[in-house]
């Protein structure tokens, strides 16, 4: 699959692998994928959000989440995970958003995938998916934001 996509796509996916790493994270989950599309300023213009505007939506959530458990990080700051040579895997969620971003793009007649198809793709999970509790908590129309897309 991943030689269908188009150069922009791969970045995506190499950003939201970053966003991963750098919030600690082992496996690749639909709110990295969604940090990692954020990433690429035509679908930032689109939903109306960044990355950094998301990445700090993202940290606030893990801080309530905590919270609600009665923990308190203080000062404490996410540190980057391990270094490794292997891909980190891909979440349940994450690998049904990537056969959903398929569908869509050969639903499109498209022969190459791009960030678009798999922010389509995002903007259809529904809550506790980490990514619809993201789009959620930015305040995001995902009824409105998937219009815009599809008038591309």
């Amino acid at each position: 699959m991943f030689e269908r996509f188009a150069d922009p796509a791969r970045n995506v996916v190499t950003l939201a692998m970053d966003e991963a790493a750098g919030r600690g994270d082992r496996r690749i989950g639909t709110d990295h994928l969604l940090l990692g599309v954020l990433h690429d300023p035509e679908v930032a213009e689109i939903v109306g959000v960044d990355a950094r505007a998301a990445r700090e939506a993202a940290d606030a959530l893990d801080r309530q989440a905590l919270a609600a458990i009665g923990l308190d990080l203080g000062g404490f700051e996410a540190t980057r995970g391990a270094a490794g040579s292997k891909r980190p895997p891909f979440t349940s969620g994450a690998k049904s958003v990537m056969k959903q971003m398929l569908a869509n793009t050969t639903a499109e007649k498209a022969r190459r995938i791009a960030p678009k198809h798999l922010l389509l793709a995002l903007l259809e999970r529904q809550e506790p998916d980490p990514a619809a509790s993201l789009l959620a908590a930015l305040a995001i129309d995902t009824r409105d934001v998937r219009h815009k897309v599809r008038e591309l």
